[in-house]
């Protein structure tokens, strides 16, 4: 790409400096040019990798930057809307941290300033661009597991001790559903293209956020179940499960930091009455430059982006729901 695209960073937040930023350094087609922070000091480890860096000392003075293209938004939670839509209003394209909003109806901002600035914004769920997620969803579509009858999925962490991060803090949008609820139920249904029909869920609450909760959902074609925890052991799995076949992620939404990229196609040889496995690795693939790297085609070449905000609003509505009808566990 000849024309790369310019990135600013608003925030030097932890997940900023330690995946997202390098991964638009690293990425083909993009430039980390730019980052919005009043603290010197956190802009050196930036500075580390991208020596030529802008460093402006407030978010205003990012957007205001003529020579930036795209933003990139790692704010806590609350400030996604707000900063997403300034951003936009400045004329810069947005991807923003997900969740990309609190609420539901919040996505009509987001929609709304996209169409008016004529800009490509989207949550930043990067999974949708790792290859084993492409995969699966070609097998399932596919027929590969015969007729789908149930989806399962389970995400956990632990970071109780971490009493000051944002997602241990209600004021900025914090909880287990809002931080990786988005994946058990995005994958869902990004794989299935279904959306629920029904859901139950039970949640244990702890000052004031969600840190187990545990769904049950009716979909159009199958049953699902799922649960995430920022007080469980660490643990992350995605089953779904055929007349045919089952299909087993070990490492579905963060693989190289969980461990590698392993889908399993179960499956059982009637002729010779014994099952089979046949397992697919993905160890290089990095699903944050990826992501950053879709985003540039389609700036640049309009190539159709695989998570626009109306998809990231069906999970959003799916997580509304969860509360709605959740009961104390």
């Amino acid at each position: 790409m000849t024309n790369p695209v310019r990135w600013g960073v608003l925030g030097a937040a932890k997940f900023a400096r330690e995946h997202m930023a390098p991964a638009i350094h690293a990425a083909e087609g993009a430039e980390l040019a730019a980052l919005a922070t009043s603290s010197a000091e956190k802009a050196v480890p930036f500075q580390s990798f991208a020596p030529g860096i802008t460093v402006h000392e407030s978010y205003e003075a990012l957007l205001a930057d003529p020579s930036i293209d795209a933003v990139y938004i790692p704010l806590p939670n609350h400030l996604h809307v707000e900063w997403a839509v300034k951003a936009m209003q400045a004329g810069k394209h947005v991807l923003v941290e997900k969740p990309a909003t609190l609420q539901e109806a919040e996505f009509d901002q987001l929609i709304a300033a996209r169409d008016a600035a004529g800009v490509l914004a989207a949550e930043a769920y990067m999974i949708v661009h790792h290859p084993q997620w492409q995969r699966v969803q070609e097998l399932v579509q596919s027929g590969a597991l015969g007729q789908l009858r149930h989806v399962s999925g389970r995400f956990s962490f632990d970071n109780r001790q971490d009493v000051d991060n944002i997602r241990n803090r209600p004021e900025t949008g914090g909880g287990a559903l809002r931080d990786i609820g988005v994946y058990v139920f995005g994958s869902a249904r990004f794989v299935t293209g279904e959306e629920p029909v029904e859901v139950s869920a039970q949640i244990e609450w702890e000052n004031g956020v969600d840190v187990l909760s545990n769904v049950q959902a009716r979909f159009p074609g199958f049953l699902y179940t799922a649960y995430v925890s920022t007080r469980m052991q660490p643990y992350q799995e995605m089953l779904f499960h055929g007349d045919k076949g089952v299909l087993r992620l070990t490492a579905p939404f963060n693989p190289r930091v969980f461990g590698e990229a392993r889908l399993e196609l179960h499956q059982t040889s009637h002729a010779a009455g014994t099952g089979q496995v046949i397992a697919e690795r993905f160890p290089l693939a990095d699903h944050y430059k990826l992501q950053v790297e879709a985003f540039g085609r389609s700036l640049r070449e309009g190539v159709p982006y695989a998570c626009p905000l109306e998809f990231s609003r069906g999970t959003q509505a799916m997580m509304d729901r969860v509360f709605e009808v959740a009961t104390d566990l």
